[in-house]
């Protein structure tokens, strides 16, 4: 499989490396000042850039009938867009806010978990999310899709970043720490007792080999997909 990385940071390299191990060839590494030389190429393509470079990493795999991974966080404003843009190309995209294999087994459980909370109204709800210094979004795509599950399955209406909470706002804390890949918790608390559940990842290794198997099993779709999709979760 040949392979297109947009976005050659850290991720991008360990991606790189995972993905040669598994047998694959690397035919574009584009950084923020590159060009798309190179692909058309491709296969497919892993974009794990910045929030300003994903729509048009996104948009240039699409037009060129490339199917795309994005595991960009921080540019969901667009999301819809390219959704759109991926239907009428006949194209095919997807979008992980992580593609931790461990993780999507944690979206899993924060989902049902909040399934069964949801008639103790005593617990309030929140979740802290720690990464290392250089991420440039707060909150995590993580934090943000551990905390939608919650309030598709709460009374909650919204989420806000390290504010006074209100009653119908759920509360989400950044940290950002040197050499922390990424630490999610999850914590409901009462008078009586708190609850908690968390997910650590102790290197980037997860990640991207969650987006090499993504990219694999994309290969010959057509479509709009997900992580539930990939790992079978549905």
């Amino acid at each position: 499989m040949k392979i297109a990385l947009l976005g050659y940071g850290r991720m991008g390299q360990v991606i790189e490396r995972i993905a040669r191990e598994r047998g694959h060839q690397i035919v574009l590494k584009k950084s923020r000042n590159n060009s798309f030389e190179g692909l058309e190429n491709a296969d497919v393509a892993i974009d794990f850039s910045i929030p300003e470079a994903a729509v048009g990493n996104i948009s240039a795999c699409i037009e060129q009938g490339i199917p795309v991974i994005s595991g960009t966080t921080g540019w969901l404003e667009h999301y819809s867009s390219m959704t759109q843009l991926c239907e009428q190309k006949n194209g095919a995209f997807i979008y992980s806010s992580n593609f931790s294999l461990g993780v999507n087994i944690f979206f899993e459980i924060n989902a049902y978990l909040a399934k069964i909370m949801s008639q103790f109204t005593q617990y309030s709800i929140t979740i802290e999310e720690i990464h290392h210094t250089q991420k440039l979004d707060a909150p995590s795509g993580t934090a943000i899709t551990l905390a939608d599950a919650i309030i598709h399955n709460s009374e909650y209406s919204s989420w806000a970043l390290d504010k006074t909470q209100a009653l119908d706002e759920l509360i989400i804390t950044a940290k950002r720490i040197p050499d922390v890949p990424g630490t999610h918790t999850v914590a409901y608390k009462s008078d009586i007792d708190t609850i908690e559940i968390k997910h650590e990842a102790h290197n980037r290794e997860g990640f991207a080999l969650g987006a090499v198997v993504a990219a694999e099993w994309i290969i010959g779709k057509k479509g709009i997909f997900s992580m539930k999709d990939v790992l079978n979760f549905k």
